[in-house]
């Protein structure tokens, strides 16, 4: 019949073949995003055989605009969240028993560039990204740091959405009402001409806050410009700003925490980041196996604040004599931090094996200009202004830092590979300037740098789905500002102070089975020469607190996630996830302040190291509609090294109850291209805190918010 056919279509002229248009038809997936590994080779970084998260954000179902950490970071085990900004601020969290604040024991990057306001005077991340913005963050543990620094925590590098190539304008907007007088825009304009590329995006959100005297203000914003010189030169410029003002209701003692976790003891009490991050990055790929990466950044801003600084058991009043509030103490950082980074990586055959080598340097030139102990005025308003000209500090903290790198990915087997690498930082600080209340003859004021830093880590590919890796790798961390500064004239600072330093070690499985996917690690952390106060006699008897090394600490456990993914059918599908933690930190060798003496603390608890995290959740697809629950449990810890139990008569010591949360997440596709998203958070309203800090923002409780509900309008154009 074919040929009979054929034949006849040979002698006739007339094209009797018809064409039919289908209409097209788009298929979703309707797959849940899950926590994995990064890929063994990224760029200018080795990943293999190391701990990592690639933690998926755009297409996860979550109160974005409200940046609940415990939700951000659900499915990685080990992550602790301090929660003391209220909501839709910053994230502050820390792994493997180290100390949460700003996050400072992380290298914080956005798409690879430096964020930390200061690596060396003040490494906390004040520059606060909107989620919104963000497509995932990669998360590294530890025993990955050769390559972009030496901090103990490891890396954290928030990735931002990318620019929509397949037209020349496209647009987004993220907007976000809910309690407290919640309300957010976030908006992004981003497309492809020719050679060029960009992305832009704004974010504005204000809230009246969960306690009373806790409202913030936030403005974020980027400009990326792209431009493809050639398939194989890339060239990048962008610049980004966050600038927020939130208003501190202040420290509560346990007495007020357990009347009402709403209550304020201060009202004219502001904290002020505003953060500029310009950057340029080329990348070269000079052969199919070579490649260059430059990146030069700097982080400009400051970071303010005006406070009246006193503990919860003393009232900011009027004063009956002079009818006016006490003067507040202001306080200004002005960073200037600037980094360069040059990376090469070359791809080699060995034994048969495609391997690769990279290698680097990186060079930092940072100057923390402090200005503190301000006086202020006796207004109720944000004002940095001061009343009396001069400030009680004023210091210049700067740092000349040159590090070297060389990791090496050898490829011995298909199935084995073996990294290794080694790290050499060599630096110098200076602190020059003026404490009207001490002798600038008494201040340490210049510290080297210099450690030689090592690592190994390994994978075994049990099969294609099943991984077993470990490793080890040296880390430091320096002698920051806050660190050398006496507090007053009862406080000595010693002269020979050492950097922290020590390491991580981890053994860990992971990998995937049809529906299931999993990683168990076992890990170590040695942290030595940690800082803190020693009683101290000065030569004519007096009594003073010594700022010194005070011991070491260790910090082992183990970290399991298990994810799984059934597909009920072709619109249904489930996901069930646990990320729970087990860690054991505790002092060895450490004596502390306690009185008028020294207390041998080893044996003690590390602070705010809870001994269980565990969130576990699961989340339902059904058509297009996504219903996601989540459970958080959070186990006790001591505040303060010497594990006091009962709470101090200000709040700043005592121990720091268990809490567990239930959060409820539901999106809808109302179309393709419109999506509504509403959250409730905190669902049993558990009152709850999640740490007593002992200096900013003021020592005491600081109450975590309560249920809080959310709506969440996604379009995109």
């Amino acid at each position: 019949m074919l040929l009979v056919s054929f034949k006849q279509l040979a002698q006739t002229s007339t094209d009797t073949s018809k064409v039919l248009l289908l209409k097209p038809v788009l298929t979703e997936d309707n797959s849940i995003p899950v926590v994995q590994p990064l890929e063994e080779l990224k760029g200018s970084f080795i990943y293999s055989g190391k701990k990592t998260e690639n933690i998926p954000l755009s297409k996860t179902n979550l109160a974005l605009t409200e940046k609940y950490g415990r939700q951000i970071f659900s499915k990685v085990p080990g992550v602790f969240v301090y929660d003391m900004d209220g909501t839709g601020n910053q994230v502050n969290i820390s792994t493997r028993g180290l100390d949460a604040h700003r996050s400072w024991e992380y290298n914080i990057r956005k798409d690879g560039i430096i964020t930390n306001s200061d690596m060396y005077g003040y490494p906390a991340s004040h520059y606060n990204i909107p989620m919104e913005a963000v497509d995932r963050i990669e998360m590294v543990s530890g025993t990955g740091s050769l390559q972009y620094g030496a901090q103990f925590g490891g890396m954290l590098n928030y990735v931002s959405k990318q620019p929509d190539t397949s037209k020349a304008l496209a647009f987004e907007s993220i907007n976000t009402i809910g309690s407290y007088g919640l309300i957010s825009t976030y908006n992004s304009a981003s497309g492809k001409i020719k050679k060029f590329r960009y992305m832009a995006w704004m974010n504005k959100k204000k809230i009246d806050g969960y306690r009373r005297n806790g409202d913030s203000q936030y403005d974020a914003e980027a400009i990326s410009l792209f431009y493809d010189v050639s398939k194989k030169i890339h060239l990048k410029l962008e610049w980004t700003h966050s600038n927020y003002i939130v208003h501190l209701p202040g420290p509560l003692t346990d007495l007020q925490f357990n009347s009402d976790p709403r209550t304020s003891t201060r009202s004219r009490n502001y904290y002020n980041p505003n953060i500029h991050i310009p950057s340029f990055t080329a990348d070269w790929k000079i052969s199919p196996a070579a490649t260059l990466q430059l990146i030069t950044s700097a982080v400009i801003g400051a970071r303010n604040s005006v406070l009246f600084d006193k503990p919860a058991t003393i009232a900011d009043t009027i004063s009956a004599a002079t009818l006016q509030y006490a003067n507040r103490q202001v306080d200004i950082d002005h960073f200037n931090s600037y980094t360069s980074e040059i990376r090469y990586v070359q791809s080699y055959t060995l034994f048969k094996n495609a391997s690769t080598f990279t290698s680097g340097m990186q060079y930092m030139n940072n100057d923390l200009h402090r200005q503190q102990l301000g006086k202020g005025t006796p207004g109720s308003d944000f004002d940095l202004s001061l009343t009396v000209p001069g400030w009680g500090r004023d210091l210049h903290y700067l740092t000349s830092n040159i590090a070297f790198f060389i990791e090496n990915h050898l490829v011995i087997t298909p199935k084995f590979s073996v990294n290794t690498g080694i790290r050499f930082e060599k630096g110098n600080t200076r602190m020059i300037g003026t404490t009207t209340y001490y002798s600038d003859a008494q201040l340490p004021t210049e510290i080297r740098h210099e450690f030689p830093l090592a690592g190994v880590s390994a994978q075994y590919k049990l099969t294609d789905r099943i991984q077993l890796y470990g490793g080890f790798s040296n880390a430091y961390r320096p002698v920051i500002f806050k660190d050398l500064i006496p507090t007053s004239i009862y406080e000595l600072t010693d002269k020979n102070l050492k950097d922290a330093y020590g390491y991580n070690a981890e053994l860990g499985l992971r990998g995937h089975y049809r529906y299931l996917n999993w990683n168990i690690t076992g890990f170590h952390l040695q942290y030595n020469n940690r800082l803190g106060t020693l009683a101290h006699q000065d030569d004519k008897g007096n009594l003073l607190v010594f700022k010194t090394n005070i011991g070491n600490s260790k910090a082992s456990g183990v970290e399991l996630s298990l994810q799984q993914q059934l597909k009920l059918n072709y619109k249904t599908s489930i996901s069930l996830f646990t990320a729970t933690s087990f860690m054991d930190a505790r002092y060895e060798n450490a004596s502390i302040k306690s009185g008028n003496a020294n207390v041998d603390i080893s044996g003690n608890n590390v602070e705010s190291v809870p001994a269980w995290i565990s969130r576990n959740g699961a989340t339902l697809n059904f058509s297009k509609i996504s219903f996601s629950a989540q459970y958080s449990y959070t186990s006790g810890s001591f505040a303060d090294a010497l594990n006091t139990i009962d709470a101090s008569s200000t709040g700043a010591t005592g121990f720091v109850p268990a809490y567990q949360l239930i959060d409820l997440n539901i999106a809808i596709k109302l179309m393709n291209n419109l999506k509504l998203q509403l959250n409730i958070n905190n669902l049993l309203n558990e009152h709850y805190f999640t740490k007593r800090p002992q200096f900013h923002p003021g020592p005491g409780i600081w109450p975590s918010d309560g249920r809080t509900f959310s709506g969440t309008i996604h379009l995109s154009i």
